[in-house]
């Protein structure tokens, strides 16, 4: 027996508690027209709808005449490598400001963050991530994460809100209840993580309870934790939004889900079915993103199923959510007066593995590097060699060694040179074949736990930003020092 079809007045509560995503940089007239047809008020930007602040202001603002005053425009706006706009002073990733380990800092760069966004009229961060990174095989996680301590997670993640909240952003902790232990990709499968509750507490777990009082809004994890429900990923499950996190911990905060078009759900559930159970489990939005079609089968499905999705409440949240952090641009804010303190945070982070030593500037050094990297699911792309060549040229005489592959380089060829090596890890995943690769310096750029693959010296900068690299120039110069402290468990 089919459910029937939605009443067209039940259409608008349905989109009010669904956020979508649009197809491009301008609001056009059937995106416009769908979004007053569904009453959808959220909607999640993304690399695709970003050319230029003057773009995004007035995208802004049209997304906001659709969709009223109670609009909320989201952004995953975490700093490193997941930032979608280019044109702003890049802020480091949590993992950098981990290893400087100044919650002042933490804040700081947070309200940079906040700052950029608000410019345009953007009023919702999906930042800061409190996955607790404690397995070095972490596939999606890694230097998002400020480290693998739980209580140096809860630092800097309440520094992180309230940088946001001074600065008139929502920000949106993630990924509940943590995806730091997985060695799987939700965006790809359907992780799970084992541990008794008892071990969740003192972990996982602990840096979202401590922080619930100053948590504005949270996102989900679909991720199975077997000692917490071992049917339902987090979710799509109530025993952990509705029963833990609702009646146990008492938050009555916005529940964002996370991207159901990832496969971990989208492979294992209907569209329409899991955005149901979604909200049935505890959660006030569903984030519906990808094809239209995908789109229209959650907002059917959830305007058929209102009577038992107690909307009248999840609505209401959503609103003070939004009357609270008005999406209302600030022109008068300039980002790019932020660059210098931006360098200034890179550089505190940067970390010491085993005695690294510089080559004397001036002298002829090799540069093996990345020849083009991709962009890899939530990732942007990391500096190709090219660029990383040009930019050590202003210290070194370079003879740079690009590769395709780990697998691909010659390395005898390259210690037949008779320089000193220096190697520039870029991935955002480990590389196994480095492990026989034996550089005279590691430039660890990107994934930290890379030093544990390649038998080197080596510098941690936790990202490969613009700004991460002027502060590790600024040490091969002999001009800093790398005072960041390890926050990985390496």
């Amino acid at each position: 027996m089919t459910s029937p079809a939605p009443a067209h007045q039940d259409l608008p509560l349905a989109g009010a508690l669904v956020m979508v995503d649009i197809p491009s940089t301008t609001l056009d007239p059937d995106t416009a027209a769908h979004l007053r047809h569904y009453g959808i008020k959220s909607v999640c930007l993304f690399g695709k709808n970003v050319e230029s602040p003057e773009q995004l202001r007035q995208l802004c603002a049209d997304l906001r005449g659709v969709m009223g005053q109670d609009a909320l425009i989201a952004l995953d706006h975490e700093g490193g490598a997941i930032i979608r706009p280019t044109f702003w002073p890049f802020a480091p990733s949590a993992m950098s400001l981990g290893a400087a380990d100044q919650p002042a800092l933490t804040e700081e760069m947070n309200a940079v963050l906040a700052r950029q966004l608000r410019s345009v009229g953007i009023n919702w961060n999906f930042a800061p991530v409190l996955d607790v990174n404690v397995n070095p095989q972490n596939p999606v996680i890694g230097e998002r994460a400020y480290g693998a301590d739980p209580a140096l997670v809860a630092r800097h993640g309440l520094a992180a809100l309230r940088g946001q909240a001074r600065e008139g952003v929502a920000a949106c902790v993630k990924h509940f209840p943590g995806h730091g232990d997985t060695f799987q990709d939700s965006h790809l499968d359907l992780p799970h993580v084992a541990g008794s509750r008892a071990e969740l507490e003192t972990s996982e777990l602990r840096p979202f309870r401590e922080l619930l009082p100053e948590t504005p809004a949270l996102m989900t994890a679909h991720i199975v934790f077997d000692s917490l429900d071992p049917q339902y990923p987090a979710t799509l499950s109530k025993k952990i939004l509705t029963d833990l996190l609702r009646e146990e911990w008492g938050y009555d905060g916005v529940i964002v889900t996370d991207s159901m078009g990832m496969k971990a759900i989208d492979d294992h559930y209907g569209r329409g079915e899991a955005g149901v159970l979604a909200l049935e489990a505890g959660a006030d939005l569903v984030m519906a993103l990808g094809r239209r079609e995908a789109q229209v089968a959650t907002l059917e499905a959830i305007a058929a199923a209102l009577p038992r999705l107690d909307a009248g409440t999840k609505v209401a949240r959503l609103q003070k959510l939004a009357a609270t952090y008005p999406a209302q641009a600030d022109p008068s804010l300039d980002p790019a007066a932020d660059k210098a303190a931006v360098t200034e945070a890179w550089a505190a982070g940067m970390t010491a593995y085993h005695n690294p030593q510089a080559p004397a500037p001036r002298s002829k050094v090799v540069l093996l590097a990345h020849r083009l990297p991709q962009r890899e699911t939530v990732s942007e792309a990391a500096a190709d060699a090219f660029t990383l060549g040009k930019e050590l040229a202003r210290v070194y005489h370079v003879q740079l060694v690009p590769f395709d592959q780990p697998e691909d380089i010659d390395w005898e060829g390259v210690r037949a040179l008779g320089l000193p090596v220096i190697l520039a890890t870029t991935f955002r995943h480990r590389q196994k074949a480095l492990a026989g690769v034996k550089p005279d310096l590691h430039l660890a750029l990107y994934n930290p736990y890379a030093v544990l693959d390649v038998d080197a010296p080596a510098v941690l900068t936790y990202g490969f930003r613009p700004e991460a690299r002027e502060a590790l120039l600024g040490w091969l110069e002999g001009q800093r020092e790398l005072t960041g402290k390890m926050p990985t468990g390496i």
